[in-house]
């Protein structure tokens, strides 16, 4: 068997991963304003939709917010200053892209893994790692 009818088996076995990530859909934020903090209240329902830890996306949201904050013991994250829905979307969405996503394929079946030290993102339906840059 020559290259090119290996190569063609093994293509003809590999299954079909369409870059489409519509069944992936992350709950609009749901927030009000405390005095100067702003509760997030869909929260926990958030990070369960993306698959990852609370303390990470907390972590993400005060950088790119610039704010401090932190969960409350009902799951809420509780944000320092007035933040809208829409930048707070915007900031899920940035955490999205970059730590959920495979950038290979497109969908959202990753998990984080660790080499060497490094957090990498693996991608459970291509096989794909990148870095996350952490």
């Amino acid at each position: 068997m020559d290259y090119d009818e290996q190569l063609d088996r093994a293509m003809e076995s590999t299954p079909d991963i369409e870059g489409n990530s519509d069944r992936f859909e992350v709950p609009d934020p749901d927030v009000r304003q405390e005095g100067n903090v702003t509760v997030y209240e869909n929260f926990q329902a958030t990070t369960k939709r993306l698959d990852r830890d609370e303390d990470h996306v907390m972590k993400f949201l005060q950088g790119d917010l610039g704010t401090s904050g932190h969960i409350d013991e009902s799951g809420r994250a509780r944000l320092t200053g007035s933040f809208d829905a829409d930048r707070i979307s915007d900031a899920i969405d940035a955490y999205t892209e970059a730590y959920v996503l495979c950038p290979e394929c497109g969908l959202p079946d990753t998990k984080f893994v660790r080499e060497q030290g490094a957090l990498l993102l693996q991608c459970e339906a291509c096989g794909a790692r990148s870095p996350t840059g952490e």
